[in-house]
């Protein structure tokens, strides 16, 4: 499952967002993205576990969709201003 995490900008924050999911279930497996602000969890836990799990450490998320936010496709955060 991979999430889009708002506010994390940093090591630290990695950190707290591992720990965040890690306390719900010991043995899930986090790899964390900051170029793309996301995580990507590999555990028995549910979507909305995870979600609200984040959110409770600070961090807002979101399940990532697989058409979300991408140069290819047409996201207003890769738009050009002169195109927006």
């Amino acid at each position: 499952m991979k999430f889009r995490i708002a506010g994390m900008t940093c090591g630290h924050c990695v950190s707290r967002v591992t720990k965040a999911i890690v306390n719900l279930q010991s043995d899930a497996k986090v790899e964390a993205d900051l170029a793309e602000r996301s995580i990507r969890v590999s555990s028995d836990l549910t979507i909305a576990d995870i979600i609200d799990a984040l959110n409770d450490a600070g961090y807002p998320a979101t399940e990532w969709k697989a058409s979300c936010c991408t140069p290819a496709n047409s996201c207003d955060m890769y738009k050009s201003k002169a195109t927006l």
